[in-house]
């Protein structure tokens, strides 16, 4: 930064100022500009005092007066001079060293824009551009100092009028004339700086390299432009390119420096919260890698895409750093590798990979190195980094551009002095008036940059020399719209009826103009600022080996702001083969099961658990089953949904052959006994216990017999009607007939007591068809009430999992099922306790005795018929209600008749009256 020594206290007493802001890199720049502008605006008071600077206004640099010109800051030196700030005297700030080869290119590139411009009829016809240009040495202090003589005007004098109107002299030892406008920032550090400082005198600030979003916030960069895309799109195309190719296990290397740190704490997915602008927020200035680190973060979170590994890189530590960062990508199982960090840092990391022989991982890489030439020449990058992908600044011709670089020549330009020491460096000779050492040979001549390939004559792959052609054309173009009589008009607050003069244009028109930008370049693209920033574009590079075994770079797709194309099919992997990598802590899980995360762990390691019956999964990757709709189930590999299979019991499986045997024997059983019964219808045996109540219960037990079988088949809307009411009304009639024959019983004997004679005609023959009719038509009664109100209907029983639904009779009203068994335990329980009470009734056969034990089994089957009945499932319910009804039919024939068939066919001399009325 220039001193100026005012011979009034208050000039001194801000310069001191202003030199301690510069030591003091850490420092908003905004106080300082305060103090500034209240000296440059407050100079009205000392106008008359005169001031002169400590000491002289030699900063290197290249200049060309014109009607407006325009600054330019580039790093075009690497190596800093060692400064002693002992505040023992004042500070000399000695010029840097070490040219380089690209950064002029882009001096160049800068004033190869502006002459075509100036030759150009259509965009600013009449007014020559010129350029001041400065070495920012890469350092925010030395742009900084550089700013301040762009804006200030870089004379000897102090008054700001002398600046502005300071442009009289041309050439290129000039450089006296205030720019409205600066092209420069080349990193997001230096550009927050300087559009802070700039800020306050509405200087536009035109960046070419600063990425960070930060800068994309309005309220604090209101000056800043950038025809560098933010790195939000750049941390987007790489979470997309990540994802498309199925990446989920991924290894970082970052910088680790005063922006790069942030990046260590963000990393974790369960840590990440926030992007770069809620940073910037808090004042952390934060560099590229920080805020790509998080955007690549925010993009992968929902895609499972996790860190292995996440190692740092310092620059002061860069072998020890670098060590560490290969031993931790040789241990780790991720195959692809993110590197965000300066080429040099890569470099190192590729020596210390190569030593360890790792040569199978695919690395990413961001555009700070992606198309590095010294790596991509270097030796150990051929062994470890083939197959490299990046993400790379747009490249794009510049017409003219490479004849015009190969005709630059000292003759031409005698006082470039950038162009000089350059010349010198290349062909290794001394040019005449040079400060170069007396060893080299003096120059010939006939030296010439036809022949030359470097860095500098290479426009294969025009990319950052490319912005800054576009920062130019931006700049001419808010220009032109400025000296345009219509657009000067127009501005807001323009009260003037005249055309701005080129000589007096101020910085905040310009800013004005720059934001309404909007041109085709000489390219055909369309080019406007939104906010800050342009359009996103990128270029996809891959790292290739040529046969001779060198790395060469090839475009192997684009990244147009949210929009990637890539043509995978010219990709060359790291394996060397046409497979893309695999890079996974788990593999993705196949279609059938679900992942199932391991807790404590990150995302994408996770186990695959195979869903359970009834769910399904037919992708792959699957975050959870989904469950079949309910008629539907799950096949056996649980990838898709079948409708389910109809069962229901029927007569074809053993099951249905074993009941329905046994039912239709039976039916047999009965039959036979009622044949015996009616041939020995005379006999005493079977008249004792009214015959006809005898021959009325077999015919009941062969219903019940019968009415089993309806259980068995398709259930239909009939059948589901029909099986109900045979089995209620038949076992009532059953029932209804034990419990008359026990009342006649009872009756009879009761009658035998003095003065019980005329009981026995309330139980004659007619009274007892009548009571059995009585009881039977209340279940019938019953039966037609629940049939008609709310019948049984066949439904699949949806709610028993199972590929296989059974199809049953669902009660519609439980109620109805419920009367019906309800009342034929009442009359099982009353006709169990009639029996009981004449059990011991003196008789050498009571049949009382009989019918007690038929109706215990009888009571015992249904009672045990209910839980068995509700804990079966589907088929079974059907199954066991048929068991009960074959069982409790086989214990009423065998307990009544079979002690019968036994005296008649095998004891026929029991057959007897005389026998019967034993006692």
């Amino acid at each position: 930064m220039t001193l100026i020594s005012l011979q009034i206290s208050e000039c001194s007493g801000m310069l001191w100022f202003l030199w301690f802001g510069s030591l003091w890199l850490g420092s908003a720049p905004s106080p300082l500009l305060v103090g500034l502008v209240g000296l440059g605006f407050g100079s009205q008071l000392v106008q008359a005092v005169a001031c002169s600077r400590w000491e002289t206004p030699g900063v290197t640099g290249l200049f060309q007066d014109g009607d407006v010109v325009i600054g330019g800051l580039f790093s075009l030196y690497y190596q800093p001079p060692a400064l002693d700030h002992d505040f023992s005297q004042l500070p000399l700030y000695k010029p840097c060293t070490r040219l380089q080869a690209l950064p002029l290119q882009y001096i160049y590139a800068m004033v190869f824009a502006l002459e075509e411009i100036n030759e150009s009829v259509r965009l600013l016809p009449g007014v020559k551009l010129g350029y001041h240009i400065h070495d920012s040495c890469a350092l925010p202090l030395w742009a900084l100092r550089a700013a301040l003589s762009l804006v200030g005007g870089n004379s000897s004098s102090c008054s700001f009028s002398a600046a502005t109107d300071g442009g009289k002299k041309s050439g290129e030892e000039s450089g006296d004339q205030a720019v409205p406008l600066i092209i420069g920032g080349d990193s997001s550090i230096t550009a927050m700086i300087l559009s802070r400082l700039l800020g306050p005198l509405a200087v536009p600030l035109l960046s070419y390299t600063a990425s960070c979003p930060c800068l994309s916030d309005r309220s604090q960069y209101p000056n800043f432009f950038r025809t560098m895309p933010s790195d939000i799109y750049q941390a987007r195309a790489i979470a997309q390119l990540a994802i498309s190719l199925n990446w989920t296990w991924i290894g970082a290397v970052v910088a680790k420096n005063s922006y790069g740190l942030m990046a260590i704490k963000v990393f974790p997915l369960q840590m990440l919260q926030h992007v770069c602008q809620k940073h910037a927020q808090v004042r952390l200035y934060i560099s590229d890698s920080n805020c790509f680190n998080q955007i690549f973060q925010e993009e992968t979170r929902g895609a499972g895409v996790c860190l292995a590994f996440v190692e740092t890189l310092r620059r002061e530590n860069i072998v020890s750093d670098a060590t560490r960062a290969a031993l931790a990508i040789q241990a780790s199982t991720a195959k692809v590798i993110l590197i965000f960090t300066w080429y040099t840092d890569v470099r190192e990391l590729f020596q210390q990979l190569d030593a360890r022989n790792v040569t199978d991982r695919q690395f990413l890489a961001s555009e700070a190195w992606s198309t590095s030439g010294d790596l991509l020449q270097h030796p150990s990058s051929s062994k470890v980094a083939s197959g490299v992908l990046g993400v790379a600044i747009r490249s794009s011709a510049i017409p003219g551009f490479e004849k015009y670089l190969r005709n630059l020549s000292p003759s031409h330009r005698p006082n470039d002095k950038f162009l000089r020491e350059f010349w010198e460096n290349v062909f290794l000779c001394r040019l005449k008036d040079s400060a170069a050492a007396n060893t080299l040979p003096p120059c010939s001549g006939t030296e010439s940059l036809q022949t030359v390939h470097n860095l500098f004559t290479d426009t294969s792959q025009l990319r950052v020399t490319y912005n800054v052609y576009l920062a130019v054309y931006a700049a001419a173009h808010a220009l032109h719209r400025l000296l345009s009589c219509p657009d000067i008009k127009s501005l807001p607050g323009n009260s003037s009826s005249t055309c701005s003069v080129p000589k007096h244009i101020k910085p905040m028109e310009v800013l004005q103009h720059l934001m309404k930008v909007n041109f085709t370049t000489p390219q055909g693209e369309m080019f406007y600022f939104d906010g800050a920033d342009v359009p996103a574009k990128y270029d996809l590079v891959n790292w290739q080996k040529t046969l001779g075994g060198k790395l060469k770079l090839v475009l192997i797709g684009r990244v147009d702001g949210y929009d990637l194309q890539m043509n995978e099919s010219a990709i060359q992997w790291s394996t060397g083969s046409n497979q893309v990598p695999v890079s996974v802590c788990s593999e993705r899980c196949r279609p059938g099961t679900r992942v199932a995360t391991r807790k404590g762990e990150p995302v994408c390691c996770f186990d695959c658990l195979r869903c359970t019956e009834g769910e399904i999964s037919n992708t792959t990757g699957s975050p959870h089953c989904e469950p079949c709709p309910p008629e539907f189930w799950s096949n056996s590999d649980r990838t898709a949904c079948v409708p389910r299979q109809l069962d229901f019991l029927s007569f074809n499986e053993t099951l249905g052959i074993t009941l329905t045997t046994v039912a239709v024997f039976g039916v047999t059983v009965t039959t036979a006994v009622f044949v015996v019964f009616l041939y020995y219808r005379q006999t005493p045996m079977v008249r004792a216990n009214n015959s006809e109540l005898s021959f009325l219960l077999l015919l009941s037990l062969k219903l019940c017999f019968l009415c089993s079988l309806v259980f068995i088949g398709r259930p239909s809307v009939w059948s589901c009607r029909f099986q109900q009411a045979a089995f209620g009304i038949s076992f009532v009639l059953c029932v209804s007939c034990l419990q008359v024959k026990t009342m006649v019983v009872l009756a009879a004997f009761r009658s035998a007591r003095p003065g019980a004679e005329a009981l026995m005609k309330w139980f004659g023959p007619g009274q007892q068809r009548g009571s059995v009719c009585f009881f039977t038509s209340i279940q019938v009664l019953i039966c037609v009430i629940w049939l008609s109100i709310s019948p049984p209907v066949p439904q699949p029983d949806l709610d028993v999992p199972g590929l296989k639904v059974t199809l049953r009779c669902a009660m519609a009203s439980v109620v109805g099922f419920s009367l019906v068994l309800g009342y034929i335990g009442l009359l099982a329980c009353t006709s169990l306790l009639l029996a009981f009470l004449a059990r011991k009734l003196p008789d050498n056969f009571n049949e009382a005795k009989l019918i007690t034990f038929s109706m215990l089994i009888f009571c015992a089957v249904w009672v045990a018929f209910v839980p068995a009945y509700i804990s079966s499932p589907g088929k079974y319910a059907v199954a066991v209600e048929i068991f009960a009804i074959i069982a409790s039919s086989y214990g009423l024939l065998f307990c009544i008749f079979a002690p019968k068939c036994f005296i008649i066919l095998l004891r026929p001399e029991k057959n007897t009256k005389k026998y019967l009325m034993a006692r």
